[in-house]
């Protein structure tokens, strides 16, 4: 999910952080590739009729042929793909995954009910609901990876945060994911639609970090305090403060301590035992493998 309405905020309020270009624009780049997110647009996506592909043993295979075409049209555009996994997520995303599995106990009752209608459209959108990627999705995807001699590297924790580490240690050039929290983390660049379809025909859209933080007017740390204000996966936010007003608040107060101190918590609810400074901590010292003892070559 990552931070709720960022790509937006930035758009509003710091436009000429994002460039669009084509794919041919990263010949030679070696980019940095949030494979779970990767994977899961591949179930999606990769489909026959509506369903998911599969073999002849009814194994679902769409995110191995998602995989395969989309890094051999990297490849062939000159990129370079380093593919990054997820390890555990942290505890403070518990939360987070609960109200997801709740999601998906609702669309699987609503997926029952279309079918007893058999109202087809509803059941292709609560089937896509239900789509997530299973450790052996993974597995099966790092086999591959192997045979085709692209790299890939297990996260110890966040694939975003172990993407950004190794933007910053200067292993690879940018991090290619739609979750734009891999900005929170730290990443230099972002690239969002990197693993699209050519059929969609969207651009690939450039981030930067820096021009981000200077038409916003503020350091990292205040970057993540208004991301944690915007809703991150991490903690719940404050009710009633939208994407303008955080932004405005994190402006005028800096901190989330100075807007807790001036903030009419009447009319503005706080989550009781707030943990926003656990949040802060992660995203500032996450949980990643010293990018020096990996090989992305």
């Amino acid at each position: 999910m990552g931070i709720h309405g960022l790509s937006k905020v930035i758009g509003d309020y710091a436009p000429s952080a994002i460039k669009e270009n084509e794919m041919k624009t990263y010949f030679g780049r070696k980019v940095a590739i949030d494979a779970s997110m990767s994977i899961y647009q591949f179930l999606i996506a990769v489909r026959q009729e509506g369903n998911m592909l599969t073999n002849a043993d009814g194994e679902t295979t769409s995110h191995l042929m998602g995989m395969f075409y989309r890094t051999i049209r990297l490849v062939e555009n000159g990129l370079k793909p380093v593919y990054v996994f997820d390890g555990k997520p942290p505890e403070m995303k518990s939360d987070e995954l609960a109200k997801r599995g709740q999601k998906r106990e609702e669309a699987q009752k609503a997926l029952e009910k279309a079918e007893e209608a058999g109202e087809t459209e509803e059941v292709d959108k609560f089937s896509k609901r239900l789509v997530r990627a299973t450790r052996q999705h993974n597995d099966e995807c790092k086999q591959l990876l192997k045979l085709m001699g692209i790299p890939y590297v297990e996260a110890p924790c966040e694939a975003e945060a172990q993407c950004a580490a190794l933007v910053k240690a200067g292993k690879v050039f940018a991090v290619g994911t739609e979750d734009m929290d891999a900005l929170t983390f730290g990443t230099t660049v972002l690239l969002r639609h990197l693993t699209f379809s050519e059929a969609r025909k969207m651009p690939i859209r450039e981030f930067h970090l820096d021009r981000v933080l200077n038409e916003l007017g503020l350091s990292q740390d205040e970057f993540i305090d208004m991301c944690i204000l915007l809703g991150c996966d991490y903690c719940d936010s404050i009710r009633g403060i939208g994407p303008k007003r955080a932004v405005d608040l994190i402006k005028q107060h800096r901190t989330i301590e100075g807007i807790l101190k001036h903030i009419d918590t009447k009319k503005y609810t706080v989550p009781e035992d707030w943990p926003y400074e656990r949040a802060r901590s992660l995203f500032q010292k996450p949980d990643v493998t010293d990018p020096e003892e990996l090989d992305v070559n």
